[in-house]
């Protein structure tokens, strides 16, 4: 699975900039969610189970020259939760709970500057999914830690940054198209991002949207919905606030909820992390 577009990653990396030949910036954070209520494959809003996954994860970009940004996301412990259920008048134990701990779903980015240097700069992407987590975990194989399929994904990344007064805010908009395997249905992804700074603030709007060509396998979704189930759609609303200790050193905290889907949980994700531009 191609989480990129999922977790929040930062307010300084990412857009259709690339990194300059031998900068890093590097962010390790934690990002989870917790739920229980679902959003059908016809859109409406169903309970579940209350589920949940916790990712402890490493992100960087390295400028490997200055059109070609190589770039890893590792979640290095990955936690799903099945909570256990219990009567909520007799407080009678109904199922037990359940967790696994594992790495996570590795995506790894070649980024190549189409333009830059001007204006409106343009990127494009080949992002590569590597199943390295746990797609059949728990007593019953239903949690998970990854999707257990190999993936690709091509991206066009375009940004702008204007003058506005003493600021200069930017505004980026993606476009990809993401091959996957094992019966898993393609994907189409949209997003875009506005951000400012200010002082040692940095404020972010996104939003994010997938949608499913529904050409997999719909028996994938019978163990239930998770951020890994099959044919998921969505369109989230996400805002970030960063802050600058330093020049190198800066902290954030994003809130990401989906407001609408198919598939997929109904809940928010929350994410904080420590960044590095070195």
């Amino acid at each position: 699975m191609i989480t990129f577009n999922l977790m929040a990653i930062s307010a300084n990396a990412g857009g259709g900039w690339t990194k300059e030949k031998g900068k890093l910036f590097m962010k390790i954070s934690e990002w989870w969610t917790i739920s229980d209520q679902h959003y059908t494959n016809t859109g409406g809003i169903d309970p579940n189970a209350t589920r949940s996954t916790f990712n402890s994860s490493i992100y960087a970009e390295y400028g490997l020259t200055d059109r070609f940004t190589g770039i890893v996301y590792f979640p290095f412990l990955s936690r799903t939760t099945l909570y256990e259920q219990r009567s909520a008048t007799t407080r009678e134990l109904i199922s037990e709970g359940d967790a696994i701990n594992s790495i996570g779903d590795t995506d790894l980015t070649l980024k190549y500057g189409l333009i830059q240097g001007k204006p409106i700069v343009v990127s494009a992407s080949l992002i590569l999914g590597l199943p390295l987590g746990n797609n059949s975990g728990g007593r019953d194989g239903s949690l998970q830690t990854g999707d257990g399929e190999f993936n690709q994904m091509l991206q066009i990344d375009a940004s702008t940054s204007i003058k506005a007064g003493n600021y200069y805010p930017w505004f980026s908009l993606f476009t990809a198209f993401n091959n996957r395997t094992n019966g898993y249905s393609d994907e189409f992804r949209f997003g875009v991002e506005t951000g400012i700074s200010v002082k040692k603030w940095i404020g972010i709007l996104r939003m994010t949207g997938v949608q499913s060509f529904k050409n997999g396998d719909n028996a994938f979704n019978a163990i239930g919905t998770s951020i890994f189930a099959n044919n998921t759609e969505y369109l989230t609303f996400s805002p970030e606030l960063g802050y600058n200790f330093s020049e190198k050193v800066g902290m954030s905290v994003n809130y990401a909820i989906a407001l609408s889907g198919r598939v997929i949980f109904a809940d928010p994700a929350y994410s904080v992390g420590v960044y590095f531009n070195l």
